[in-house]
């Protein structure tokens, strides 16, 4: 590894680069920011309509960013877009007037008995056909109108569609219709799955037109139940998604991209990065420092850069591990996926961790474990805003040492009376998207939270929990990062 040392400026730089709050909510990404990982890249492909990632992958950042013209043209060739390429929005988290049902109409169609995929099919018609709609359709005002003319003009529909795709391909051009943030559809799990699969099933009836496109962002544990895939051909659909998954060196490589582009100590890290590894040539592309080639991909490389920042243990010596594959390692859920944002949030708390005396590299091994207490404590929250119910069955297991035999934990709810608690909540309606499994007692709740990540059966049997959830909810393990109180 070179000598070269960061100076402690770099801190600086990462308390400005890194973003404080990790989540856009919907809002477009900064150009300088803007860092395509090569499975990202095939997940944007237009001809790629479903699109699964967990929280905080990247659904929402990349449904922003093919809304923005500037961005499109950045992502270009890589990602498969054209250059004349229209964009709309069939469901987003973000309100959208009459462009789009939002979740209580979506309810009311469906208590009012119009089948999921109907509802879509008119979302989809009025964003493709816009103003060039037939005037019949045009003159409605309200979806339920929509949809009832719809089903009596099949043969008419057919035809509209068809002509424009045809124009669509003359011109060289596409729609793509963009559909995410879908756990914000209904909330209930029977609503949600209907939802979901009527929309699967419009991306199988789209999979034939050439230049009219969907791209359906989704989490894995939305297509898990078995009704999400009831219906002809299903296996087509699934066969196609891509998933948003962040390799190692992925995650390094947009550390890069926000250190390189940081109003305060850009110029320093990308001469420091050279000073570390000799060869690298810094370019830039439409006013944004671009991430060299060995800095994306050679993990050698980065791990040189890397513990430039850190030094090369997470303790006094090598038994300790080393902090590049440390960090991602400890972020990562129970299958082994890590989120761009509890990784940026954890380097900019390191960052922020006041510095021990004589600390001679920008972060210490210890700042970095604070890092991980911050970012499971973002992930603590992020995954109770989706799933409330999980609170009441995790803080009863609070100083519980892991791993752990299924009835010791068992015996943690059954004395603090917690899935009696669930079940009464979910009898008065006020849980939203309960656990799938509930009816199946303790060993059902166990498989939902494995499914959501959030758990691990061991080999032997027993439970584990990955620390990116481990700690925030104030679980033991030894020689592990020392939990967060609640």
């Amino acid at each position: 590894m070179s000598e070269y040392r960061f100076p402690q400026a770099l801190r600086e730089a990462l308390r400005s680069a890194l973003p404080v709050d990790t989540s856009l909510h919907g809002e477009a990404p900064q150009a300088e920011y803007l860092y395509l990982p090569a499975v990202h890249a095939k997940a944007l492909t237009p001809n790629n309509m479903l699109v699964q990632g967990i929280r905080g992958s990247g659904k929402s950042f990349w449904c922003a960013a093919l809304q923005s013209a500037d961005l499109r043209s950045l992502l270009g060739k890589a990602a498969g877009l054209p250059a004349e390429c229209v964009v709309t929005t069939g469901f987003s988290e973000k309100p959208a007037g009459n462009l789009f049902p939002g979740k209580h109409t979506l309810s009311k169609l469906l208590d009012d008995r119009h089948e999921a995929w109907r509802i879509w099919q008119a979302v989809i018609f009025q964003q493709v056909m816009g103003e060039q709609a037939p005037v019949e359709f045009a003159a409605l005002s309200d979806w339920a109108a929509r949809i009832e003319w719809l089903s009596h003009h099949p043969e008419q529909i057919d035809q509209v569609l068809y002509e424009c795709d045809q124009r669509l391909q003359r011109q060289g051009a596409m729609h793509l219709v963009l559909f995410d943030a879908l756990d914000r559809s209904a909330d209930d799990w029977h609503k949600m799955n209907g939802l979901l699969r009527g929309l699967l099933q419009m991306i199988l009836e789209f999979r034939p037109y050439r230049a009219i496109r969907l791209k359906v962002f989704v989490r894995p544990d939305q297509l898990e139940d078995a009704a999400v895939r009831s219906f002809p051909d299903a296996s087509k659909v699934m066969a196609q998604k891509v998933t948003l998954e962040w390799l190692r060196r992925d995650l390094y490589g947009l550390l890069w991209q926000y250190l390189a582009n940081a109003e305060q100590g850009g110029k320093l890290f990308r001469e420091g990065a050279v000073e570390c590894a000799p060869g690298i040539i810094w370019q830039q592309e439409s006013g944004a420092w671009r991430v060299p080639e060995p800095m994306r991909f050679e993990e050698s490389v980065q791990r040189q850069v890397f513990h430039a920042l850190t030094g090369p243990w997470m303790g006094r010596d090598k038994r300790r591990g080393l902090p590049y594959s440390w960090l991602p390692n400890h972020l990562a859920d129970s299958r082994s996926e890590v989120s761009p944002r509890s990784f940026l949030a954890a380097l900019r708390q390191a960052a922020e961790d006041p510095p021990r005396v004589q600390q001679e590299m920008v972060l210490h091994f210890e700042s970095i474990k604070r890092g991980v207490q911050e970012a499971s404590r973002i992930r603590v929250q992020e995954i109770e805003e989706d799933y409330p119910w999980i609170r009441t069955l995790l803080v009863p297991l609070e100083d519980m040492s892991l791993p752990v035999e299924i009835k010791d934990i068992q015996a943690k709810w059954q004395a603090a009376g917690a899935l009696d608690a669930l079940q009464q909540g979910i009898d008065a309606k006020t849980v939203r998207l309960p656990p799938l499994h509930i009816e199946e007692g303790p060993v059902g709740v166990l498989d939902d939270l494995i499914a959501l990540g959030l758990m691990e059966r061991l080999k032997d049997g027993r439970i584990n929990m990955p620390d990116v959830y481990r700690v925030g909810y104030g679980l033991r393990r030894k020689g592990g990062v020392r939990p967060v109180r609640t």
